[in-house]
């Protein structure tokens, strides 16, 4: 079997669910940054690729794949089913275990802080803020659907 690279290429660029899923993942990211700008009166390079926040980009990301798949492809179909169930690994991983990772980094800088004030240890502060809270990614699950039926639609 030998590839066509033009229509190769041209399917891809042409494929809604794609971009429903990036476009939601970007609008989420947007939304952070924004936030971030507005809230600490600065803008951070670090905050276009960071991890947790509101809204949760994971979310918005695999909500829009599940919901442009279901909406090409039924929702009633194998391949929603497993767009949907690997959406809620996802969703659930990104509140629940990264979530908890978030909270042991969090306790280890307080008590590297400590230890530094003592002057008796000094080590590079851990990443806190990896996971989300259940309404970030229930916020991020909505903007995805939204972002995703506005993009299948157009």
């Amino acid at each position: 079997m030998q590839l066509q690279n033009s229509n190769f290429f041209s399917q891809i660029i042409g494929n809604r669910i794609i971009w429903a899923s990036f476009f939601s993942w970007g609008i989420a990211q947007i939304i952070k940054i924004i936030s971030g700008v507005i809230k600490e009166k600065r803008f951070d390079f670090k905050w276009l690729m960071m991890t947790g926040g509101m809204p949760s980009a994971h979310s918005a990301g695999v909500s829009a794949l599940a919901t442009a798949v279901g909406m090409f492809s039924g929702f009633d179909s194998i391949v929603f089913a497993i767009t949907a169930i690997f959406a809620l690994i996802i969703m659930f991983d990104a509140q629940g275990l990264r979530r908890s990772t978030g909270r042991q980094a969090e306790a280890l800088n307080k008590m590297m802080e400590e230890i530094y004030i003592k002057h008796e240890f000094k080590q590079e502060r851990l990443l806190e803020l990896i996971g989300h809270t259940p309404v970030e990614v229930f916020v991020g699950a909505v903007l995805g659907s939204v972002v995703a039926i506005f993009v299948v639609t157009l």
